[in-house]
């Protein structure tokens, strides 16, 4: 891949990172080169730290909802003009972010929960859905190229996303990809931020929900 002297002042990391998200294209590398040399200007010695694959797809800032706090709740429209609202769904909930419709990695993901929603459903007794900013009439495309059978829903101006504080990937260049689980009462059970290993999520997602059943259980088992 050829590259201009200035495209050098970005880091190897954040080339590997595009590219493996499929968002390396020449526009954005020349938001990119503008954003890193104004970076490099300030602070030369982070720009060229090195870091993993991993630490470039996490968080540039922290998360505010953490593991035991209660989620924001929301009401949001789904592909098939459906009203979710969160505080309704009372049962285990997988709450993930996404980038965007139809793009590769998002792709993998949504495919990835759909193999696995009637599993989701009946052996955990729980619900999914995914977010990401894009309007009802991509959410419908998107959901009816994959045929999901799960709630996409259209948070058009991130305002759940910034509810929920998503952090930003890649540096803080692209939304982040993070599920999060919640258990019947809205708490927050897990967060999982990876932008990379899209299909990660659903396994992440399915070993919180099997560790919630297997609590309630023993918890029933004790008292019941």
């Amino acid at each position: 891949m050829l590259m201009s002297a200035r495209h050098r002042f970005v880091h190897p990391t954040v080339i590997q990172v595009l590219t493996n998200c499929n968002y390396y294209t020449g526009s954005t590398m020349k938001f990119v080169s503008v954003l890193v040399s104004a970076a490099f200007l300030v602070s030369s010695t982070v720009a060229f730290a090195p870091v993993s694959n991993t630490a470039a797809c996490r968080s540039s800032s922290a998360l505010n909802l953490a593991v035991g706090e209660v989620a924001p709740d929301f009401s949001l429209q789904d592909q098939n003009g459906k009203i979710v609202q969160r505080s309704s769904i009372n049962k285990p909930l997988v709450v993930y972010f996404y980038p965007a419709d139809s793009t590769p990695g998002c792709t993998v993901q949504a495919q990835g929960f759909d193999s696995r929603i009637q599993e989701i459903r009946k052996q955990y007794g729980a619900e999914v859905v995914g977010i990401s900013g894009q309007g009802v009439e991509s959410k419908q495309k998107f959901a009816n190229e994959l045929g999901l059978s799960f709630s996409i829903l259209a948070d058009e101006g991130d305002k759940v996303r910034k509810q929920f504080a998503v952090p930003k990937a890649a540096f803080g260049l692209f939304p982040g990809r993070v599920t999060y689980v919640l258990d019947k009462d809205g708490v927050c059970q897990l967060v999982y931020d990876d932008l990379v290993d899209a299909a990660s999520h659903v396994d992440k997602a399915a070993e919180k929900l099997a560790e919630l059943k297997g609590a309630n259980k023993k918890a029933f088992t004790l008292f019941g």
